[in-house]
């Protein structure tokens, strides 16, 4: 091989030069060893940037399914307590307004509508609120349409609840069940 040969980029010359170059020249090896080092550190460098980011990712994902466990861990036991709540109301709307001023039942009454009262309050305060369905439109994320019916308000109007619905802090827990107008004829 010539001397040009050996210089020219893009042949194997120039490696076998330096080489040849490095086992005479100790510093020239050590500097190939310390650039060699050097990349392994900054690959090293960035591997572990990659671990904490992915980390970090972890923890917040474990925070909120952590908070959403807290939050949502009623859902199941609201939803059997609302029917309880749904009874409780059906009852007080069948007593007939004599009864209610009866002295042998208003004693009935009042404790009825205080149990109301208090499951209202409780469910307050473990964030269940009830939606409000009357009047609305009819919003398919909130309310379920159970029946159309004629009606002078405008299309898609909810004018019927059968059963109320209810939210525990964002989330549905349980859809409105309504009847919603229809144009008449």
């Amino acid at each position: 091989m010539t001397d040009t040969e050996a210089n020219t980029p893009g042949t194997n010359g120039g490696e076998d030069l330096r080489e040849e170059t490095a086992a005479a020249a100790p510093e020239l090896a050590e500097h190939d060893r310390v650039a060699e080092l050097e990349g392994q550190l900054a690959e090293a460098k960035q591997q572990t940037l990659y671990a904490q980011a992915e980390i970090q990712n972890v923890r917040r994902r474990a925070e909120k399914d952590a908070a959403d466990a807290r939050a949502y861990a009623a859902t199941s036991f609201a939803r059997d307590v609302l029917s309880v709540n749904d009874n409780l109301e059906r009852a007080l709307a069948a007593i007939p307004a004599e009864l209610r001023e009866d002295d042998k039942f208003k004693g009935l009454v009042t404790g009825l509508e205080a149990t109301g009262r208090e499951l209202t309050s409780v469910f307050q305060r473990h964030g269940l609120t009830k939606i409000e369905a009357m009047g609305q439109m009819l919003d398919p994320n909130r309310h379920q349409a159970m029946v159309e019916m004629p009606s002078d308000a405008e299309p898609g109007t909810i004018v019927q609840e059968m059963q109320s619905g209810w939210m525990i802090r964002d989330r549905l827990l349980r859809p409105s069940l309504v009847g919603v107008a229809k144009k008449p004829g």
